[in-house]
């Protein structure tokens, strides 16, 4: 199945794509690779922001569930983001790839705050840039962040960069049959609860039109194939 060509993206990453091989942190090694990825797909003439969860060092919910106060556990893991986020930003910059964190709870002396105008800017520029902490309120994921992030820069897709290559009826780690879905609807995601996003994310794209791209990240060259049209991913929409 051949896709659009999206100009700008949102890209989501969850933390866990930043950690590699390994249990927990962040691999230098593997955000090196990921920071190449975006490059390659800036020098297609995309234009790129990113948002990065943070569940390979915290996470809020995970902690609530242990008895962390959910407001207290929710900011830890947006600070989670914040140092993930330093993270690729170092790695794009390694590579002259003029980048911009931007944080939705303000740390002047290691990010930009977030403002709107300044990010559309910054895009316009031809920077690539990381949104930081989420939201900024706590009980919203990274995933909601994302969807809000996409609608505010008038993303033309948000690209969901997993472990698997798109959607399946079933998980395929634990299903040998599952079926992938080439395009699937916003309607069927939700109803059938499917666990692309969390509800709120998904409605969110809906409700703006804001195709969401499911694809695999960890392979090798797939972010600018998939951007292209071509590779395997799944693609939700209207």
């Amino acid at each position: 199945m051949t896709r659009p060509r999206f100009n700008r993206i949102l890209l989501k990453l969850s933390g866990e794509a930043l950690m590699g091989e390994g249990a927990f942190g962040i691999d230098p090694a593997t955000t090196a690779r990921l920071a190449g990825e975006i490059k390659a797909a800036r020098e297609a003439g995309h234009e790129i922001c990113i948002v990065v969860g943070g569940g390979n060092i915290f996470r809020g919910l995970a902690a609530a569930a242990k008895g962390f106060d959910r407001t207290s556990a929710d900011y830890m893991g947006m600070l989670a983001t914040v140092m993930n986020a330093l993270a690729m930003q170092n790695a794009l910059e390694d590579i002259d790839v003029d980048t911009r964190v931007l944080s939705a709870i303000p740390m002047a002396t290691i990010s930009e705050p977030y403002i709107r105008r300044r990010a559309v800017r910054h895009m316009e520029k031809g920077r690539v840039v990381i949104f930081a902490a989420g939201t900024g309120n706590p009980y919203f994921t990274t995933d909601t962040a994302a969807a809000l992030r996409a609608a505010e820069m008038g993303c033309n897709a948000l690209f969901k960069g997993t472990s698997v290559d798109g959607i399946y009826d079933a998980d395929p780690k634990k299903v040998a049959g599952a079926t992938r879905y080439d395009s699937v609807s916003f309607q069927q995601v939700l109803s059938d609860d499917l666990k692309v996003m969390d509800a709120s994310a998904v409605a969110l794209c809906r409700d703006n039109n804001i195709p969401i791209v499911v694809f695999n990240i960890r392979e090798q060259g797939n972010l600018a194939s998939v951007l292209d049209g071509h590779g395997t991913a799944t693609i939700v929409q209207n």
